[in-house]
């Protein structure tokens, strides 16, 4: 969830901080804040709730004064504990205003840890688990930050990262995690902490991961990253191979707009280089022998939210390919079920930040069952890829959009990719029928990119309807998750109640809901089932629903049946979500855009969901 920056250099602090932040907001907005240790030797602290533009408005203020020096943190929040209001906004301090603390996570056992605090003297000014971090660093600070910190980190229960600075220690930013995401990046007399690469992307490309239970001691000119007991911990860098024109909007409006045009490279990206000389395809990602493979009993899939919904496209195409039976599992509800694992299971686990807590936790289940674990994710060096047995890793650059887009396409054609491995190795399939598979995935790119061409009625009709409260998705077979994904957009960016149902079960419920002009859009591309999916849309429309078809070129029999229909290139039926998913995309970023909402920010909501 929320976003944390830290620096210490040669550089103005408040400028790198509040870029930082920049780039990490769509991790959270409900409030935003600074801590700058000044030229002067003072801590000074300014948040304000809200969107970063309030805090960047109070900095303005001439009574703050100028915040000149050359080290400080950030936070921008998504609120957990305590409203989102200026009091509850981070940093956080202590009785004395020496130590600063912002966090990412949450504290399990915060009120056991209050009520002590307020026992011993302290005053708690907020509502927040953190602020307890702050006022517990002041009583074990004897000097030594970096010990206070790790003793602190020792009493807390559940996840956090932190970023600490004391008035005291002038050169001196920590860090410490557990189970949540912190990145250094590593500078030229300049050193940073961040929750994402992003923030630090404008001043260096050189990175390294904090694993589990470490701390940081970061200074201009060195860092040193030790356990909870001191001990030096030695980390592997990395190096960042996109650059910040990948994380701006380019002239677009919105990031979001920007991110569905940049789909038919992101697939292009994931999907190529996977044939080798013979013409077999290669998915060395996902590090099992053959023989495995063909042992393999079952494939179990979990994601949360777009992620379940690619889960369940691969569903239909791993079952079909190679005859292997598929569970797809919300991953917040996997572990608790206590469901059937051993050593010839493959679970899946998709996630484009590969920091999401419930499929983190689901990962972890499944690997005390002596399950394969493959991670699919958009983000190196992310938890989820450290705790896997492998990671496949999707190919399409940083997505700053909070709903989500091109991270979606390209789990599709990762979840594809696999399917057509376990196929090809299990011997279900032949050569040739992969290949030709693969062939048609391959051309996905410029089908893509054919569907963006076509898009300017979709954003007319979204205008029309957008004063609609209540829409309805249908889809049969691969449509279904589609529809569910469709309606996802729709109540993620424009607050409506949107929702998707498999066509078949209209008549058990949901045909109640359909009134004169209600929107029902239909997910039809050509297959054998469309038209039994012709005859829900012919329930609907004797309702008096506003049908909206979604169809294949050249498939005819939709016309008489739909108010609307929107073509989409011909391919084969399973992959058609690759292509059926661009109208709803759009059609739901303009809806909301028609009713004046932000759809890179939408309320309540952060990209990455690191709190259970």
């Amino acid at each position: 969830m929320c976003g944390i920056v830290g620096y210490v250099g040669g550089k103005p602090a408040l400028d790198v901080v509040m870029e930082g932040l920049a780039r990490l907001e769509y991790r959270g907005y409900d409030s935003a804040g600074v801590a700058i240790r000044t030229d002067g030797g003072d801590l000074t602290v300014v948040r304000r709730a809200g969107k970063l533009a309030n805090l960047r408005a109070a900095l303005a203020d001439p009574g703050v004064g100028e915040l000149t020096g050359t080290l400080g943190i950030g936070h921008t929040r998504w609120a957990t504990h305590g409203a989102p209001n200026d009091r509850n906004a981070h940093p956080h301090t202590d009785c004395t205003g020496a130590v600063a603390v912002v966090h990412n996570g949450t504290l399990e056992n915060f009120t056991e840890l209050r009520d002590a605090l307020e026992h011993r003297g302290h005053t708690l000014a907020s509502e927040t688990d953190t602020e307890a971090v702050a006022h517990l660093i002041e009583e074990r600070y004897d000097g030594d930050l970096a010990a206070a910190v790790r003793a602190v980190c020792r009493e807390l229960d559940g996840s956090f990262v932190l970023v600490v600075t004391h008035r005291d220690e002038p050169d001196v930013v920590i860090g410490a995690r557990r189970n949540l995401p912190l990145v250094i990046g590593l500078g030229e007399g300049e050193n940073f902490l961040a929750s994402d690469v992003t923030a630090f992307i404008a001043h260096t490309r050189t990175a390294r991961i904090v694993d589990q239970d470490q701390v940081v001691v970061l200074r201009r000119d060195q860092v040193a990253v030790t356990d909870l007991d001191g001990d030096p911990v030695r980390g592997e860098e990395f190096h960042v191979d996109w650059d910040t024109a990948a994380a701006e909007k380019a002239g677009y409006e919105y990031f979001m707009l920007k991110e569905i045009d940049e789909q038919p490279e992101a697939v292009r990206e994931t999907i190529g280089g996977r044939l080798d000389a013979d013409g077999r395809l290669m998915l060395d990602e996902l590090a099992m022998s053959d023989e495995d493979i063909q042992g393999l009993s079952q494939v179990i899939v979990v994601g949360c939210g777009s992620t379940y919904h690619s889960g369940l496209v691969g569903k239909y195409a791993i079952e079909r390919w190679a005859r292997l039976p598929v569970q797809v599992e919300i991953a917040s509800e996997f572990r608790y079920r206590d469901p059937v694992l051993d050593p010839h299971t493959l679970v899946v686990a998709i996630s484009q930040s590969g920091e999401t807590a419930d499929t983190l936790e689901a990962v972890r289940h499944a690997r005390r069952q002596r399950a394969w674990v493959l991670a699919v994710s958009n983000t190196v060096g992310s938890s989820i890829a450290r705790e896997s047995d492998a990671t496949f890793y999707t190919r399409g650059g940083p997505e700053v959009a909070v709903a989500s887009t091109k991270a979606v396409m390209t789990q599709l054609a990762a979840v594809y990719l696999v399917g057509l491995h376990l196929a090809q190795v299990r011997g279900y399939r032949d050569e040739d029928e992969i290949r030709s598979h693969f062939h048609d995935l391959a051309q996905a790119p410029d089908l893509i990119a054919e569907v963006l061409t076509r898009m300017d009625p979709v954003r007319k009709l979204a205008r029309e309807i957008a004063g609609h409260e209540r829409v309805l998705f249908l889809g049969r077979h691969v449509g279904y998750p589609m529809a569910l994904e469709g309606a996802l957009k729709l109540k993620e960016l424009a607050y409506v109640s949107a929702e998707g149902f498999p066509a078949g079960e209209i008549k058990h419920g949901p045909i109640a809901m359909i009134d004169k002009g209600t929107p029902v859009i239909v997910i039809a591309p050509r297959h054998a089932l469309t038209p039994k999916l012709l005859t829900n849309v012919q329930e609907v429309r004797a309702r008096g629903a506003r049908t909206i078809v979604i169809a294949t070129d050249g498939d005819e029999s939709v016309t008489p049946h739909a108010d609307e229909v929107f073509r989409v290139p011909d391919t084969k039926s399973l992959l058609s979500p690759l292509l059926t998913i661009v109208p709803m995309q759009v059609l739901a970023a303009e809806f909301a855009m028609a009713r004046g909402l932000d759809i890179d920010q939408p309320r309540n909501l952060a990209k990455s969901v690191t709190v259970e």
